[in-house]
């Protein structure tokens, strides 16, 4: 499992005789990034719009929710 997620460099390692040492090359904003543009690429065709609607469907988000996401959405492009 470990040398899958070297190969994918999520983590490194330093050699120390016939041991290794295993640290974290990217950190966890970073994964989220990565995890949600896979998510949105592989299964909403690189759409957003079309995976807030999947999730507004399925988990039933009221207007309430909507609302404050959209502040939230305004808030980060300030």
């Amino acid at each position: 499992m470990v040398r899958i997620l070297e190969k994918k460099k999520i983590v490194g390692h330093k050699t120390y005789g016939r041991t290794h040492q295993y640290f974290p090359l990217i950190f966890k904003g970073g994964y989220t990034k990565q995890s949600t543009r896979t998510l949105v690429d592989n299964y909403f065709s690189g759409s957003f719009e079309s995976m807030v609607s999947f999730f507004v469907k399925e988990k039933d988000i009221s207007v309430d929710e909507l609302e404050k996401i959209m502040k939230e959405l305004k808030k980060s492009k300030s």
